[in-house]
């Protein structure tokens, strides 16, 4: 039956509700339209609804959720644009093109908004490349489509984070955060409004790659998705850079009503989409495509997800302007149709003149929402054991500095260009979030941060301490967090389980972004990550994108301790927070909750370490989250190429043994090293924090001393470890 071939990811109930609402049986183009706007990727059928919960109002925002990418003022008339993507089932396949692409379009995204790109991010989850060719095989690739990419078109890739797990061997994740910057008299939105303006099709040619990706993207992957293979769309980094540049003089002539990237779904949704958030129709001719292939019939036109292109509405009577702007730079477009006033709006797909599709906009745009069942995983993880190892904590120290989620990641960064366009002043590794120079005299900070552990272990409470660590990162650097982007990443949301660690998910972020009036201005959701030969799905896996502001003349502030003699202090309490730990992975030990999240101390805490930077009081910051104190502390050295001498028994903590207090990974703590160490200690104190000055700066090692035991690490050697780790595992 027609519907079953075209309509692929629709259910029963979808194809039953289509036909009733339209009064008739949808052609097969119109089933193929449908299914791809009603994919889960484009319609957020599933989480829509829950997604409503999250804050998405605040000080600086003037889109949220909805749009291609957020916007925030930023004052002086200048926006910053901020989108986030996934390409986790094409990169998964070929982990070259399906990385790079993802960046295209999350380049796209930004770039519709009349906005240029000023920097990359990524976030990437792997299988163990310890015992791993095939995540090796990924990793490799994935990082080169990154590079290659980003380095081609100009725009720096400043930051990210990387995680290994067990959950990701067959369904590698691969995230995108691009920012960008511009006018705010330049800001153009995706929708069509006027009606007898023009919709022009630009950029690349429309061919057989990409078909059905949305759809692909809505299922499990199997041992048969490498026929899926064309539903990976071929990137061309070239042909971006040129539509850059094009887009953002065509923007600034004004006659660009309503600009959108093709990208999921491609024409269908683009025009779709458009149509429905300006109340209008739109018609379009496929016969005035410019395609790529021989043959290609209205159906692989209308779903195609060939790269490089953008849906532009152009003012009636200027075309001409803005296509002078598309010769200049030789980029290939075509006049496809108009803005129609059609009662109600319409889509209407002609070939040669005729009419081969009519299908209501609002209809096509907007999948009924689904409710879906949720059921509490019966879940016991393995009890820890009544004692841990308590000797050769340093041998513990080094080894956790050498594993792949905590190492240094200079092996993939040095393949990126993070520094042209020479606003990047904190580069990757530099500091906890990556600083850059904006126009108007500000600057932008922002990280990314996931936790797939700690989100396994309980939903609800791993996903709360990822935007807390992300927002730490953020402060860390001397940056206020203004708003917030997330991906949500789950198996199947048809298993009960997998939905109900989506829910609880999402109201974690939520409590907290609602504790400290942090806004979402978007992200995106993405289920189907699970191995369909063995039904077992990824960890739950939120990717939190955290973005701050610094003003002009505050101080921005690095990781890397600085000079002898200064002191330093240990801002938060340590408490017996192992549960996820990396200390617990590193000795094969489940179970237990996640550190705990106080939200109020939460809050005191950024704003009390925000204002010892403020006042120039900081000389280093680092977050302690990830392998607790110690880590932190190491990385500090590391990165400072000097030593420290710590006593423990001046750490704030509750009772626990030396490697407990050492590795706890405890919410809302910071390692701050200071010359004025009185005003910190007061300000700390005043905003009710637990702190105390429990060591100083100086030597070639970092010590630990405690009654118990005296812990000593060479900095040579855990340089060592630190930096040359991953790229030993990857070479080996």
């Amino acid at each position: 039956m027609i519907t079953e071939q075209l309509a692929v990811s629709l259910t029963r109930e979808e194809i039953e509700y289509a036909r009733r609402f339209l009064g008739r049986e949808p052609n097969a183009l119109e089933w193929a339209m449908i299914d791809a706007e009603w994919s889960e990727h484009c319609s957020y059928k599933s989480s829509r609804l829950l997604l409503k919960q999250l804050p998405t109002q605040g000080e600086h925002v003037l889109i949220g959720p909805g749009y291609d990418s957020g916007v925030l003022d930023i004052g002086e008339g200048c926006v910053l644009t901020a989108h986030i993507e996934s390409h986790n089932h094409p990169s998964a396949i070929d982990p070259y093109g399906g990385a790079a692409t993802g960046i295209g379009g999350v380049i796209r995204d930004i770039l519709c908004m009349g906005t240029r790109p000023i920097a990359l991010l990524d976030s990437l989850r792997f299988g163990r490349i310890e015992n791993s060719f095939h995540s090796k095989w990924l990793l490799k690739n994935v990082v080169r489509g990154i590079a290659d990419y980003g380095n081609c078109i100009g725009v720096p890739t400043v930051g990210g984070e990387i995680e290994f797990d067990e959950c990701f061997e067959r369904n590698c994740l691969v995230d995108v955060v691009c920012l960008g910057v511009g006018p705010r008299e330049n800001l153009v939105l995706a929708r069509a409004s006027r009606p007898g303006d023009k919709a022009v099709l630009v950029g690349g040619s429309t061919g057989r790659d990409g078909i059905h990706g949305v759809t692909f993207a809505s299922r499990v992957l199997t041992e048969d998705s490498e026929q899926d293979r064309p539903a990976v769309q071929i990137p061309d980094p070239f042909m971006k850079k040129l539509i850059i540049e094009a887009t953002l003089e065509a923007v600034s002539t004004g006659f660009v009503h309503g600009l959108k990237d093709l990208g999921g779904g491609g024409l269908t949704c683009a025009i779709s989409e458009m149509a429905s958030k300006g109340g209008r129709g739109i018609e379009i001719d496929v016969s005035k495509v410019h395609v790529r292939e021989k043959d290609m019939d209205p159906i692989e036109i209308m779903i195609s997800e060939s790269q490089e292109r953008m849906m532009f509405i152009v003012e009636n009577g200027r075309e001409e302007v803005v296509f002078e702007i598309f010769g200049k730079y030789e980029i290939p477009y075509a006049e496809i149709g108009e803005v129609t006033d059609s009662d109600p709006p319409e889509i209407i797909v002609k070939n040669a003149g005729k009419e081969i599709a009519r299908l209501p906009a609002e209809f096509l745009a907007n999948a009924p929402a689904m409710r879906r069942r949720t059921k509490r995983p019966n879940f016991h993880g393995e009890k820890p054991p009544a004692r841990l190892l308590k000797d050769k904590l340093d041998k513990i120290l080094i080894r956790l500095l050498s594993t792949p989620d905590i190492a240094g990641k200079e092996w993939v960064f040095s393949q990126y260009d993070h520094e042209v366009g020479i606003r990047t002043v904190v580069k990757p590794s530099q500091g906890d979030a990556a600083v850059l120079r904006l126009p108007n005299g500000k600057f932008v900070a922002v990280t990314t941060d996931g936790n797939s552990t700690y989100c396994y272990l309980d939903p609800y409470r791993g996903a709360a301490s990822c935007i807390a660590e992300a927002c730490r990162n953020v402060a860390a650097v001397g940056a206020k967090p203004v708003a917030m982007l997330d991906h949500c990443q789950f198996g199947d949301p048809n298993n009960p389980e997998v939905f109900w660690a989506f829910t609880q998910t999402v109201a974690g972020m939520a409590e907290f972004c609602n504790a400290i009036a942090l806004p979402c201005i978007g992200g995106k959701v993405s289920f189907y990550n699970e191995d369909g030969e063995t039904g077992k799905a990824i960890k739950p896996s939120p990717v939190i994108v955290v973005i701050g502001l610094i003003e002009k003349d505050d101080p921005i502030t690095t990781m890397g301790l600085k000079d002898l003699g200064e002191a330093i202090i240990a801002v938060g309490k340590t408490k017996l927070d192992m549960g996820g730990s990396k200390y617990y992975r590193l000795l094969g030990i489940t179970g237990d909750p996640p550190p705990s999240i106080d939200l109020d101390l939460e809050r005191c805490t950024l704003n009390a370490v925000l204002s010892c930077i403020k006042r120039g009081y900081v000389a280093s910051c680092h977050d302690c989250s990830s392998g607790g104190l110690a880590i932190a502390l190491a990385e500090m050295c590391i990165l400072g190429n000097v030593g420290a001498r710590i006593d423990l028994g001046k750490v704030p903590s509750a009772k626990m043994t030396v490697g407990e207090l050492l590795f706890s990974e405890s919410n809302a703590r910071f390692v701050i090293a200071t010359k004025q160490e009185e005003e910190v200690l007061n300000i700390l104190g005043e905003q009710g924090v637990p702190r105390a000055s429990v060591g100083e700066v100086g030597a070639d090692s970092l010590q630990f001393l405690s009654n118990s035991t005296k812990i000593h690490c060479r900095l040579d050697e855990m340089k060592d470890a630190y930096f040359r780790s991953i790229e030993r595992l990857v070479e080996d």
